[in-house]
């Protein structure tokens, strides 16, 4: 089985994809956090984000065995939507998404091109939404947990940029399937979520 879990920045879909992987014993990538290493090999390297060719190189040589805590600092994920909208960096690390979905034991991603470009036809697909106040909020409150002194109106910018560029690029926009459920978790504790989330897998497995 192949869940597709896609949705805005800290729409909450990163810890539902955790969570429903340990439910139905899957394995679990967060897609999201091979384009925060991309970016993070950029900016250690002190290259600039829009490089195409070097984002190209890093995406080529990406091991995921090194990913780290720093992945999910501001300054990271704040990259990330940058070089994540380089074609060439998205078109480098589709077979290696593809090959962890296609593994016969199953597999959840979650991202934003999920149910759209690298698993069309996944056997559920969930798009995970939350309000931009709500996402801020919690995407503040993680990051202080982290020691991060940050503003969550400067959050809530930040977010609002990042959904601008994500649903505006020209490679694998974020964009809802046609077949996708939409999950709103703006109400929700990630408890309630995580039910929800189940339902909606229980419901496709019916069919």
């Amino acid at each position: 089985m192949i869940i597709a879990i896609d949705g805005p920045a800290a729409s909450g879909k990163g810890t539902l994809g955790k969570r429903l992987a340990a439910h139905y014993g899957l394995r679990h990538l967060d897609t999201g956090l091979i384009y925060r290493a991309v970016a993070k090999a950029l900016l250690d390297a002190g290259y600039r984000l829009d490089d195409v060719t070097r984002a190209v190189a890093a995406a080529k040589a990406l091991n995921p065995a090194g990913f780290d805590h720093a992945l999910k600092s501001h300054a990271v994920g704040e990259a990330a939507s940058i070089t994540s909208a380089i074609p060439e960096v998205r078109a480098a690390l589709l077979n290696f998404q593809r090959e962890f979905a296609t593994n016969p034991s199953g597999a959840v991603l979650d991202g934003r091109d999920i149910g759209t470009v690298i698993c069309p036809h996944a056997d559920v697909k969930i798009f995970v939404t939350a309000s931009a106040a709500e996402r801020a909020r919690r995407r503040a409150a993680e990051l202080k947990l982290q020691g991060e002194n940050v503003d969550e109106a400067a959050v809530l910018a930040d977010i609002l940029r990042r959904d601008e560029r994500d649903a505006s690029r020209a490679a694998a926009p974020l964009k809802r399937a046609d077949d996708a459920v939409l999950l709103d978790t703006t109400h929700l504790d990630i408890d309630a979520a995580v039910r929800a989330a189940v339902d909606i897998v229980e419901a496709a497995r019916t069919r």
